[in-house]
């Protein structure tokens, strides 16, 4: 973080400075988890589902933090208290950002996509300027200003992957980071359960669009008609990408090779130039325009641009992550969330792969969730899908994706095609009886399904189970 003076965080973040110097510095970097404290750093202490930050204030100051910030006073410790820690966070973010003129804030959001998109547009840019992106998806009210903290006098660019649950939600990020480009990637169903219909969804991912700053660029998927239609809410540039001819930034002659990895020519302008991306899936399709229209957006060359694409690879971990063991079974790591769009696309990627090595499919789905009512149709349509695509066997674990079986079974899956199991132990055991060399499977589901832990299993051999719980300490 660029340093900051006490007495002026306090000022930007309403709070009360107590046992500390108005003048002593925060220069450091700012945390949330006492074990990454560091001198002259700033310690925020978020009260968490199993701890509470207030209770790791010691810890951080004994570390040598200059300061931490509460809601209360702590005892031998110097603090900036506020009234609301997590705003606070925000405020902070936004002062440091506020003092950097220079810095060109790269702003996407969808419900699918964001984080492999932002992956693959900081690998673009990365190369001509400093660049702040965030650690996996850390892209919400607490780790995106955590993210924008991380800037400094000589970042040039700050990528900044948004997630939203409600209307407003984006519009108090780009707050904190105004953007200088802003992206939708799509509008599917991941979150329907909490904005109510696509159309709200619609509504609050085009608040990005409506924060774009004026010289700047906003960056729409033309093959999405809710996406296109937010060409009304700005008065700033539009680029577009896509498939559909009339895309400014456009994919023609997909093809996927026999990892599932698609190739295709790219249309920038009057200037074409052949791809072989290194990621896995079709969708990467969409997601690779997108951050070619944004690195366009950002003054790189067609032939930068395709350089990079060409060059990129998987950055965060548990998505689309193939992995071959040692006795030949094939796993797809793609356990780290799941909505119904990304669902299918994982699906599909996972029968190209299979069909070009003649090998067996294997999908073990976890639940898809906060998609509200439509939720047990949306599990039902992705069990019809597995029978469709005819995905050699299907496994469901949990009591909440039970209709994806549910739907199979309907759907005309007969004898074992589909099981479905209560448990992740149980789904562990099920396949290490029948697994057999040559198999392709794909694990996927919500992160709080934690099937996570059974793509770690089936990768290490292990019988324990990986905790990704993220407790605040």
């Amino acid at each position: 973080m660029i340093g900051v003076r006490c007495g002026e965080i306090a000022e930007a973040v309403h709070g009360e400075l107590v046992g500390v110097d108005p003048s002593a510095v925060v220069d450091g970097a700012v945390v949330i988890d006492s074990r990454a404290a560091a001198p002259g750093g700033l310690f925020v202490a978020l009260p968490g589902e199993r701890v509470d930050g207030h209770d790791f204030v010691g810890t951080a100051s004994e570390a040598g933090v200059t300061a931490s910030l509460t809601t209360r006073p702590i005892d031998g410790a110097p603090c900036i208290v506020v009234a609301d820690t997590q705003k606070a966070l925000g405020d902070l973010a936004r002062l440091v950002v506020s003092r950097l003129p220079d810095l060109v804030v790269i702003a996407l959001t969808g419900s699918s996509g964001k984080t492999s998109t932002k992956d693959l547009i900081a690998q673009l840019i990365r190369p001509y300027g400093e660049t702040v992106s965030p650690e996996n998806s850390f892209n919400n009210e607490i780790g995106h200003p955590l993210t924008a903290l991380q800037a400094t006098e000589s970042t040039k660019y700050l990528v900044a992957e948004m997630g939203a649950r409600h209307i407003g939600d984006l519009t108090y990020l780009c707050g904190i980071t105004p953007p200088r480009v802003g992206l939708v990637l799509n509008v599917g169903t991941s979150h329907i359960g909490e904005f109510g219909s696509q159309d709200n969804i619609a509504l609050g991912k085009g608040e990005v669009i409506e924060a774009v700053v004026p010289g700047g660029t906003a960056i729409l998927n033309a093959d999405d008609h809710r996406v296109a239609a937010m060409r009304s809410r700005t008065q700033a540039r539009v680029l577009t990408f896509g498939e559909a001819p009339e895309a400014d930034i456009r994919a023609e002659g997909v093809k996927l090779d026999a990892e599932g990895r698609p190739a295709f020519t790219v249309h920038l302008g009057d200037f074409a130039g052949e791809v072989q991306l290194q990621l896995i899936g079709e969708h990467h399709v969409s997601n690779a325009l997108a951050a070619a229209a944004v690195a366009s957006a950002v003054g790189l060359t067609p032939e930068q641009i395709v350089a990079g694409l060409n060059s990129a690879s998987r950055v965060s971990a548990a998505r689309m992550e193939l992995v071959e063991r040692a006795d030949g079974v094939t796993i797809i790591n793609d356990a780290f969330n799941a909505n119904p769009d990304s669902m299918r696309a994982a699906l599909k990627a996972l029968v190209a792969i299979g069909r070009s090595r003649g090998a067996r499919t294997w999908a073990v789905l976890g639940e898809m969730r906060e998609l509200g009512d439509t939720s047990t149709d949306e599990h039902d349509a992705i069990g019809r899908l597995v029978v469709r695509l005819d995905v050699n066997r299907l496994v469901v674990v949990g009591e909440g994706a039970k209709p994806i079986h549910l739907g199979a079974s309907l759907e005309g899956s007969w004898g074992n095609e589909s099981a479905y199991v209560d448990s992740i132990p149980e789904a562990l055991a099920l396949l290490r009886a029948e697994l057999r060399a040559g198999d392709v499977v794909l694990v996927k589901s919500s992160k709080l399904a934690k099937l996570r832990s059974l793509a770690d299993a089936l990768l290490t051999g292990r019988d324990e189970l990986s905790n990704y719980a993220e407790d605040v300490q």
